[in-house]
C-alpha cells in the first residue's frame, strides 16, 4: 500500500477552482480539468516518488495482479480520474478494441507521430468509461428519439433549422446518421446557430423539455459561438446526473460533458475521436463510421450494494470495475483482493490498513489517494467515502 500522487491536466475547459477546492490547495488562476491517478505514459501518477507506469513494467504482477496482466499483458488496463468541467468538453466517441487495433495499425502505416495534432489514435486500445458525479452533473448521452427532436425544433421555430431534421419526424438510427453527419459538415452554420439562439434566448428560462433543448443551445453556443456542433449537440439526450450516480460510454458512443465535477474510470486508453465543439482535431468520416445511431440511452449505471457501505457500479467493461465505498461507524474491507486497486478519498478523513509486512497505516483526507498491492488485503476505517477502482473481473 502506497501514497499515490496524481498529474493535473490544465485543458481550456477545466474549472479554475473545482479540483483545488477538492484537494485542498491553492487555485492557480488556470483551468485545472482532470487528475489522472493511473499508468497512462502521458500523465503517470507517482508511488515512492517512482512514476507508476515504469514501476509496473518493472514488476507487473506484483503491482497489477496475475490474472490482469495474463489477460491484458504487463500493463494497468484502467485509467482512473477526477474530472472538472466548467465548459462543454467536444463531442467525442471512443473505438472498440477491434477498431483501435485498425486505426492505429494504419495511422502508423500512414507515417502519422503518435503525438501529432492529426492524428485520431495515439494507441490501440478501446477507451469503455463510467462516470459517478461528486454533485449535480450535466452531460450529453447518445441520440434523441427522433421524433421528439423533430417536434422540440419544431416548437423552437427557426425554419431553416427544422428543414434540416425533417427527415426525423419519422425516421430512425439511418435518418440520424444522415442529419448528424448533414449538420456537422454544413457550410456557413454560424448564421443558423445564431439564429437558434436568439430564439432559445427568449425560452431558456422555461422548465420542461423544450426549455433544457433552449438552454442547451445557449449555453454550448456561448462556449463555442456558430460551431456546427452546437447544432449537433441539439439532436442528443441532455443527462442530469445527481451525487453517485453514474454514466456507462461504452464504444461507438456519443457524448460530451458539460459541467460538473466527478470520478472517471476508463480503459487505460487516449483515443477520442471529435466530431465537433473543438479547436483540436476533427475526423467526421471516421467518427460517422463506428458511432451507434440507436436512439435513447440506458439510464444511469446499476448499482448493488454487495454489503453494509460497499456499492459496486456494474458495467460491462472488462478492463475496470468501480466500488463506492460508505465508511461509518465500522471498518471496512476494501474489495478486489489480488488485483492492482487506486483508491481515492472524496469524503471526509479514512485510515487505511493493510495486511502486508511492514505496512504503516495510511490516512486519506479528501482528494488524495493510495495504491493498493494485489497481495494485500485493505481495511478502511474513520468517517467519510472512497472510491475503489481495479482491473475488471477475468
Amino acid at each position: 500500500m502506497k501514497r499515490l500522487l496524481g498529474e493535473i491536466q490544465p485543458y481550456a475547459w477545466g474549472s479554475k477552482d473545482a479540483l483545488p477546492q477538492f484537494l485542498g490547495v491553492p487555485a492557480t488562476g488556470a483551468p485545472q480539468a482532470e487528475l489522472w491517478l493511473g499508468a497512462h505514459p502521458s500523465a503517470p501518477a507517482t508511488i515512492d516518488g517512482e512514476p507508476l507506469d515504469a514501476a509496473i513494467t518493472a514488476a507487473p504482477e506484483d503491482l497489477v495482479g496475475t490474472a490482469p496482466v495474463q489477460r491484458f499483458g504487463p500493463r494497468l488496463p484502467y485509467l482512473m480520474k477526477v474530472l472538472a468541467a466548467a465548459q462543454p468538453l467536444s463531442l467525442q466517441a471512443h473505438p472498440d478494441r477491434e477498431q483501435a487495433e485498425a486505426g492505429f495499425a494504419r495511422e502508423n502505416a500512414a507515417g502519422i507521430a503518435v503525438d501529432a495534432p492529426e492524428r485520431t489514435y495515439r494507441d490501440d486500445w478501446p477507451k469503455p468509461e463510467a462516470l459517478c458525479a461528486l454533485g449535480e452533473f450535466h452531460a450529453l448521452c447518445g441520440f434523441r428519439e427522433p421524433a421528439e427532436t423533430y417536434r422540440l425544433f419544431a416548437e423552437l421555430g427557426v425554419q431553416a433549422a427544422v428543414d434540416l431534421v425533417r427527415p426525423l419526424q419519422s425516421g430512425g438510427p439511418a435518418e440520424l446518421r444522415d442529419v448528424f453527419a448533414s449538420l456537422l459538415r454544413l457550410d456557413n452554420a454560424a448564421d443558423l446557430v445564431d439564429q437558434l439562439v436568439a430564439a432559445a434566448t427568449k425560452i431558456n428560462s422555461e422548465p420542461g423539455e423544450l426549455g433544457d433543448f433552449a438552454r442547451t443551445a445557449v449555453e454550448i453556443a456561448g462556449f463555442y459561438p456558430g460551431d456546427p456542433g452546437v447544432l449537433a449537440a441539439l439532436i442528443m439526450n441532455r443527462v442530469r446526473l445527481q451525487k453517485y450516480d453514474a454514466l456507462y460510454l461504452p464504444a461507438g458512443n456519443l457524448h460530451a460533458y458539460l459541467r460538473g465535477l466527478g470520478v472517471e474510470i476508463m480503459a487505460n486508453s487516449d483515443n477520442v475521436l471529435r466530431g465537433g465543439l473543438t479547436s483540436k482535431h476533427i475526423d467526421v468520416d471516421e467518427l460517422l463510421r463506428l458511432l451507434d445511431f440507436t436512439p435513447g440511452w440506458a439510464g444511469p449505471v446499476p448499482v448493488v450494494e454487495e454489503s453494509g457501505g460497499v456499492y459496486s457500479y456494474r458495467t460491462e467493461a472488462p478492463e475496470f470495475a468501480l466500488w463506492r465505498i460508505e465508511i461509518g461507524d465500522r471498518p471496512i474491507d476494501l474489495p478486489a483482493d489480488g488485483l492492482g486497486r487506486v483508491v481515492l478519498a472524496t469524503d471526509g478523513a479514512v485510515t487505511l490498513t493493510g495486511t502486508a509486512t511492514g505496512s504503516a497505516p495510511l490516512e486519506l483526507a479528501t482528494g488524495q489517494s493510495a495504491f493498493v498491492l494485489p497481495s494485500e488485503t485493505v481495511r478502511a476505517s474513520g468517517n467519510g467515502t472512497v472510491f475503489v477502482g481495479s482491473p475488471g473481473a477475468a
